[in-house]
């Protein structure tokens, strides 16, 4: 007999705008850990101030992207940065390739 385990998600509209609670929240982290990424260059909040700040569902693609860089392969917030960065380039070249 086969071990299941639920998984469990959340659907993310790619309109979506989170507060900075809503997405320490969506992503299990502390708001100190998000203030580090957007000093990092990470994460671009839309506002001015963090009460007003929105982000959108991208950012936290961002977010759950480092989470699983940091803990799975102990990559340090700027190697997450240019991991990041990457993996978004590989992905546009994908997209490209595809329509061709």
């Amino acid at each position: 007999m086969t071990d299941m385990t639920p998984l469990t998600g959340t659907v993310l509209d790619e309109d979506m705008r989170c507060n900075l609670g809503d997405l320490c929240r969506l992503c299990g982290v502390p708001a100190d850990s998000i203030l580090e990424m957007i000093d990092e260059g990470m994460l671009c909040p839309q506002g001015n101030d963090p009460r007003e700040w929105r982000f959108t569902a991208l950012e936290v693609k961002r977010v759950q992207t480092t989470i699983r860089l940091q803990r799975d392969l102990r990559i340090n917030l700027p190697g997450c940065a240019l991991a990041l960065q990457l993996l978004e380039e590989l992905e546009e070249l994908r997209r490209l390739c595809r329509v061709r």
